[in-house]
């Protein structure tokens, strides 16, 4: 094969897949008025040669530097103006292998792989690439630093073409923050770097602190933990995140652990401008990840609302070992509750609780511990559920009393309280929570059920709408039907519980009386059968006999404070052939 040195520019369609799933033929005639329209007539007036075609990418050969960047420059400018697609451009200089009309090689590969890091409508070149443009085009560039690609040996120094201001004004997908909106900022998941799969908890754990800790910033608009780890493990470009997520600034990073001691690395990203603006790397003994943690979050948010509010910051001050250890065993908790099933939640209670015993002011373990034995109590895999209920609203007023500048710690007792049928002291702890943390969406979810049974199912709606304007990923499709249907919304409530996927049996009866409510008793007869069936295998409805059983079941787990909404249900339950 021959040998020559070559510019390589690599072109890739923004979204393909999803585009050709959307609309197929319609996709294909786009790419190809693009390429007769855009990338032949931009080629050919820069003295390249496309090599080839491969499905929706382009590989293009140039004799120079220069000429590449121009004709990638030429290209996106076009695609934009021209409402064509939108794609991704890599560029390299380096030596390939001919064979025939082909080239092959590493050259090739990186190309590849450098535009697999542009943003849409974006350009990347390697620093071969970039020291043969210095002084030749009036062009900006940001330098992205050494970056490790796929198949690719060693680290590779890659550029960035930063947008002209007119033309990123033009172009702006909208994620600035504009007149008093709030930066909106999500944290992504933590990269585990220790080569070990069972330290995932570890760095997911720390995730989620820094989520829990920059919510409390009322200056600052936060993804939740569940919208954020969406992306875990998940190649997507900067603005592909910020476009999902609906944020103006990433958090991302990783962690390695190894003995005692623990690297973590941690990085701004603004999504308009891809631009890092800050990045740090912190080298300390483990005891000090409470005050590398609290560092991250000062940054961020110092960085991003210009001031700090003046809060207690108590995690830092625990750097004892027993403290450490009780960590530990908190994270390795929480990642068992984010399993829902009943032998997860035992493993999380049993770690919780060997935290506490370590630590017994721990608020953070109690109010987690309060949440896991209610869950336990509402699903039916409770040995004893009068105890396990009884221990929850204990460990969540214990909770409170330790640290009631937590937001979480009232969340867990406005639950507890709940089931208590204490509902004026649920309002009190749900208020609180929202002013300490307003972007807590599971406060705003449990704030909503609340309100449900407290006699105000408009308030739940727009409790729960604030949910998922904050968590897009957010499953609270059953809060938000309960709401709509204790507001006598039943279409909506049946539009909402229809979509979920294996919905148990209390959703099943609630879907059963929204259809006999709104005078469809085909439907309400053919859900009515699939919660039986649900009910036969359910850990505590299996157990129930007498229309007595039935009664006391439902009232227990729906509380409502105003006992007609009660005979509401109870008549929308017959009305579907459920006799309770």
């Amino acid at each position: 094969m021959e040998r020559r040195l070559a510019a390589i520019l690599v072109a890739d369609v923004v979204a393909f897949s999803r585009l050709m799933g959307d609309d197929e033929a319609g996709t294909l005639a786009r790419l190809q008025g693009a390429e007769a329209e855009v990338i032949a007539p931009a080629v050919a007036r820069h003295r390249g040669r496309i090599v080839k075609r491969m499905g929706d990418g382009f590989l293009v050969e140039f004799a120079s530097v220069v000429s590449a960047v121009q004709c990638a420059v030429d290209w996106q400018a076009a695609a934009a103006e021209g409402a064509h697609l939108r794609f991704r451009i890599g560029i390299h200089l380096g030596d390939v292998m001919a064979e025939g009309d082909d080239i092959y090689g590493d050259g090739v590969n990186l190309a590849a792989r450098l535009e697999s890091l542009a943003e849409p409508g974006g350009i990347c070149i390697s620093e071969d690439a970039f020291r043969q443009l210095r002084g030749k085009l009036d062009l900006a560039w940001d330098d992205m630093g050494p970056q490790v690609l796929k198949n690719i040996s060693a680290p590779v120094g890659v550029y960035r073409l930063r947008p002209r201001p007119a033309a990123a004004e033009s172009s702006s997908s909208g994620r600035s923050p504009t007149g008093g909106e709030k930066p909106a900022v999500a944290v992504l998941p933590f990269a585990n770097m220790s080569g070990d799969p069972e330290q995932e908890y570890f760095s997911d754990g720390i995730t989620e602190d820094l989520i829990t800790e920059l919510s409390r910033f009322r200056e600052l608009s936060v993804v939740s933990r569940s919208s954020s780890f969406v992306f875990k493990g998940k190649a997507a470009s900067v603005a592909e995140i910020c476009d999902k997520l609906k944020a103006h600034y990433l958090v991302e990073g990783s962690i390695r652990k190894a003995g005692n001691r623990v690297r973590v690395t941690a990085q701004l990203i603004e999504a308009d401008s891809d631009r890092h603006v800050w990045a740090e790397r912190y080298d300390r003994e483990l005891e000090d990840i409470f005050a590398v943690q609290d560092d991250i979050v000062r940054r961020v948010a110092g960085t991003l609302v210009g001031r700090l509010e003046h809060q207690r910051q108590e995690r830092a001050k625990r750097q004892s070992e027993s403290e450490l250890r009780a960590y530990d065993l908190y994270l390795r908790g929480r990642e068992h509750f984010f399993t829902w099933s009943p032998d997860d939640n035992l493993k999380a209670g049993d770690l919780l609780r060997s935290a506490i015993g370590i630590e017994p002011e721990y608020a953070a373990a109690l109010a987690l511990l309060s949440e896991i034995l209610l869950r336990m109590w509402l699903n039916g895999w409770s040995a004893d559920p009068d105890a396990d209920l009884a221990e929850s609203f204990a460990a969540a007023q214990k909770a409170v009393a330790i640290d009631g500048e937590d937001s979480r710690t009232h969340t867990a007792a406005g639950m507890a309280c709940l089931f208590q049928r204490q509902l004026d002291n649920g309002r009190h702890h749900f208020e609180t929570a929202r002013k300490l943390n307003p972007n807590d969406t599971r406060a705003l979810v449990y704030a909503s059920r609340h309100a449900v049974f407290d006699g105000d199912p408009e308030r739940a709606i727009e409790l729960c709408r604030q949910a998922l304007s904050l968590n897009p990923y957010g499953k609270y499709s059953w809060n938000l039907g309960l709401a709509c249907f204790v507001a006598r919304r039943y279409r909506e409530t049946i539009d909402l519980l229809e979509g979920m996927a294996n919905p148990p049996a209390a959703v099943l009866a609630l879907l059963a009386a929204s259809h006999a409510m709104a005078g469809d008793a085909d439907a309400a007869e053919s859900a009515t059968a699939r919660f039986h069936a649900a009910a036969q295998v359910s850990p505590v409805m299996s157990k129930l006999s007498r229309p007595a059983d039935w009664k006391s079941y439902f009232s227990a787990r729906w509380p409502f404070r105003d006992r007609g909404e009660f005979a509401h249900l109870e008549d929308a339950l017959r009305r579907a052939g459920l006799t309770v």
